[in-house]
Parts: C-alpha cells; structure tokens; sequence
C-alpha cells in the first residue's frame, strides 16, 4: 500500500489489518510510518521511500522483492493534489521531471513494473490503480508542461495517465492471473489535498476494497466508486498508451 500514513491508505490498511492480511505499509516520513504501524497493529510491514525520487523507488521495490515470498495485491495510493505541495507552482522530482507526473504516475510505474515477477509468481493477484475522474490528455510535445503550466492541469494529466498505463499493462498481463484496474475511490474525502470535502474516507475504502477483494472484478476497467466508468477518450487510443509505454520506460530506465 503506497501512501498509506494519510486518508484513504491509511484508512485500507487499518481495514486489511483487521480482516487478516499482511499490510505492507509504504511511507515517505519515519515518523509517521511509525504511528501508523502503531495504529493499525496486526501483521504490519514497514517501508519507507520518498517517490519523487526514482532512486529511492526502485530501492523500495527491490527491498519489497528481498524480503517478502509473495505479494497478492498491489496498491498504487500515493499521491499529491494540485497545489498541495508548492501552492500551484510548477516543481521537479530529485530526477528533474514535473513532480506530479513523477510522484501520481512515474513512481507507480517504475514500482510496479519491478515488482511484477512477484506479482506473477504471486498470482492470482492484482494491481490497483488509485486515479481520478480528474482526468486532462496528455500532451505528449510537453508532458512535463513547461509551458503555462497549471497545477490541475499537471494533476489530472497524471491521473490519466494512471489509466492508460491500467489498461496497456492489463493486456500485456492477459492469462497471467494478474489483474489491473483503476478507481476514483470517491469525491473530495477528507485528506491534507482537500480543502472542501465531499465523500467520506469510508466510501473510498468500500470503492478500493471492491477491486482488491471483490468477486465480480475483471481486468482493464476503470471505476467510479463502485461502479464502471468510462474515462478520458484517450485511455482508449493504443497509440497514445503505446507512446506513454515508450516514454515512461525511457523516463524511468525500465525494459522489459
């Protein structure tokens, strides 16, 4: 579970803990992974990396695959709005991309894509995709929007891009027993991204849980809360998720 000391990561990984699971809790901050490991108690795993940092993902990924035999689902939760941080202005990863795109969708990309011979080996098993309805095509002759950049702009292209990754990967995973899927959990819950609060916490765990434990959940959809949405046009053009492939493998020095 990545981002799982705040809001709705750390709300799931209190409820996995109670149903049983084994919690890997992924964090940035010390101090907070240790509050939240104290909180939710049970079978709880801790790891730390700060995933604006590509260096850091990677070593995070590679400790998940040292230390644990198998990993059942993934959960790509870690996430930053659009003005929180930096209050709007356009900001670089330690790897000098825009840092929503590096942090919403790099991160998540670069991790799950080391982690998937675990995955695979773990299966059946899935990938969850934390997204959006907040959704902008990606303007692939400046992704990293150094022209009049906006910080909704830069979240919700991030968040699209989460999707077309869901639905590339979903076909590249076809009979593998993995499967992927992405969610806008639930509108505006009461996390440090909002200012005005909509949802509650509850409902985009009720949302997140379907697609980790539900029984009737396929592979490639994109949800709105509980039910099956219809995202961006481009999530559905294979050209663009090709190009999106292409760049993030090159962006995050990934082959396979």
């Amino acid at each position: 579970m990545t981002g799982a000391t705040d809001g709705l990561g750390r709300a799931l990984s209190a409820e996995l803990a109670r149903d049983g699971a084994t919690v890997l809790v992924h964090g940035r901050d010390a101090r907070r992974i240790s509050d939240t490991v104290a909180e939710i108690g049970g079978k709880v795993r801790a790891y730390q990396a700060d995933l604006a940092d590509l260096a850091q993902v990677r070593a995070l990924a590679d400790q998940v695959l040292a230390n644990e035999p198998r990993l059942d689902v993934l959960v790509n939760n870690a996430g930053i709005g659009s003005d929180v941080p930096g209050g709007g202005a356009r900001q670089e990863s330690a790897d000098g991309y825009e840092l929503r795109f590096a942090v919403n969708y790099l991160a998540g990309f670069a991790l799950t894509e080391r982690l998937l011979p675990l995955l695979e080996s773990s299966a059946p098993s899935r990938i969850v995709n934390v997204s959006s309805l907040g959704q902008q095509a990606i303007d692939f002759g400046d992704v990293m929007l150094t022209r009049g950049y906006g910080g909704i702009r830069a979240y919700c292209q991030s968040k699209l891009a989460q999707i077309l990754y869901t639905f590339d990967l979903a076909e590249r995973l076809d009979g593998t027993g993995v499967t992927v899927n992405a969610l806008h959990p639930a509108t505006y819950m009461p996390t440090k991204m909002v200012h005005a609060p909509i949802s509650t916490v509850a409902e985009g765990v009720e949302a997140t849980m379907h697609l980790i434990a539900g029984d009737d959940v396929g592979t490639g959809a994109f949800y709105d809360g509980l039910r099956l949405a219809r995202p961006d046009a481009q999530a559905a053009d294979p050209k663009a998720r090709r190009e999106l492939r292409d760049l993030s493998r090159h962006l995050t020095g990934t082959a396979r």
